[in-house]
């Protein structure tokens, strides 16, 4: 399960494209914070260490304790943005959580198990149908991700929803007989002699 991390933040008194544009020329990015039966809240993180935090993985399904003249909330990244060219990021949405509260998130999906799949050892190929999984848990049971293992697969076998192990109390948004993962057969190349043959003016082929 993911640790709740520890975040500071200023407030800002003024909002709109020139407050957010003048927030972020001071080293800044803007973010809000809504949600859970409150006013929102518009605050101001530090640039570099959010594009850490966001570069660094699991970004959206972390849960934060957000610090903004020393007072503490539990929060929950929604959505974030980057600018297009440098890919920075120019603002954040957080939201509140709270005791017995549940958020949809989505969770990626790992992949393990290769090296003990027959059908990848004769040739198949991973196919994976879902690289995440959306979820409504509550926000200490959130996983880091879901570890799926092919080991023991054939080609043409595949894996459902209902084999992931899933937290205390979550919920799938979709079925669980949804395809995961499948092991696809092998790519058939085309015979040499066929592509020769294709290729050769119609002249030399008559």
């Amino acid at each position: 399960m993911t640790a709740v991390k520890q975040i500071e933040a200023s407030a800002r008194a003024q909002v709109g494209k020139g407050a957010a544009r003048a927030v972020r020329r001071q080293g800044q990015t803007p973010a809000v914070i809504y949600g859970g039966g409150a006013a929102p809240e518009a605050i101001a993180l530090d640039a570099n260490k959010t594009r850490q935090l966001i570069y660094g993985g699991h970004f959206l399904t972390t849960i934060f304790e957000v610090s903004v003249a020393g007072k503490k909330q539990r929060v929950i990244p929604r959505d974030y943005q980057l600018d297009p060219v440098k890919d920075f990021p120019i603002h954040v949405d957080f939201l509140r959580v709270a005791a017995g509260q549940t958020v949809t998130v989505q969770v990626p999906v790992h992949v393990v198990g290769q090296d003990a799949s027959p059908g990848v050892k004769n040739g198949g190929l991973v196919q994976i149908i879902e690289h995440s999984i959306e979820i409504i848990v509550a926000p200490e049971h959130i996983p880091e991700a879901f570890e799926v293992s092919v080991a023991g697969l054939e080609i043409g076998d595949q894996l459902e929803a209902k084999v992931l192990k899933l937290p205390e109390g979550a919920k799938l948004t979709f079925g669980s007989d949804a395809t995961i993962v499948t092991i696809a057969p092998p790519t058939v190349e085309a015979e040499p002699e066929a592509d020769a043959a294709a290729e050769a003016p119609a002249e030399a082929r008559a």
